[in-house]
């Protein structure tokens, strides 16, 4: 079984654990080394009995381990990346990780680090680059194309040939219509149906989804 540490000790940890629980209930693939998280308060402690062994440098001490940046927040969509940054490892350190549920095609392609989780489907030709988080009943569809970094949260949906920029956030049950292109850093809110592309950097909500920048300045 291959060793494997989980940078961040939160909410998407939780999840991850689980999903190498149930890779290793199909085939014994993992040994979760420990988790590794800045905040000094969760060091010593346990999450799903599995020690949170230090901070994220620590990693530097289990050369022999693959690692998984488990950091998401839609407060800050860009701290996953830079999490990897620091730490400043070789891409062949980072492990991706699929949930047995999962359906991938041989066409996919996924970067290292990816995460994929349980029920998420991708149809034909879809690319996702490095550190990409994708929870559970995601709907990839042909020709997707999203960069390092981004989030999507349950239940996205994403018609044929969008473009999901480096470090955007999708909210749970987003959906977006085909050929658009959501921003580096942009942010699109729970429930939202997105039918124009969303700049970069900007937060968009809502049932046709706009900039909230735009909503607050037509209030009177």
């Amino acid at each position: 079984m291959k060793p494997l540490l989980l940078v961040g000790a939160g909410g998407f940890a939780r999840e991850t654990l689980e999903l190498v629980r149930a890779v290793n209930a199909v085939a014994p693939t993992w040994r979760v080394v420990g988790l590794l998280d800045d905040d000094p308060r969760l060091v010593g402690a346990e999450v799903h009995g599995v020690p949170v062994l230090g901070p994220s440098g620590a990693v530097h001490d289990h050369p022999e381990a693959l690692v998984v940046a488990t950091v998401a927040s839609p407060d800050a969509p860009a701290r996953r990346l830079e999490v990897v940054a620091r730490l400043g490892l070789p891409a062949e350190r980072y492990a991706t990780l699929v949930h047995p549920t999962a359906v991938v095609p041989a066409s996919a392609t996924l970067g290292p680090g990816t995460v994929l989780h349980a029920t998420v489907v991708l149809t034909a030709d879809v690319r996702l680059g490095a550190h990409v988080a994708v929870m559970p009943a995601v709907v990839l569809t042909h020709d997707d194309d999203l960069g390092d970094g981004v989030t999507v949260g349950a239940g996205v949906r994403l018609a044929g040939d969008v473009h999901v920029e480096r470090a955007a956030y999708l909210g749970s049950g987003a959906l977006v219509r085909e050929h658009l292109r959501i921003g580096a850093g942009a942010v699109v809110g729970m429930g939202a149906v997105v039918t124009r592309s969303v700049p970069p950097g900007e937060v968009w909500a809502g049932v046709p989804a706009r900039s909230l920048a735009d909503v607050v300045a037509a209030r009177p």
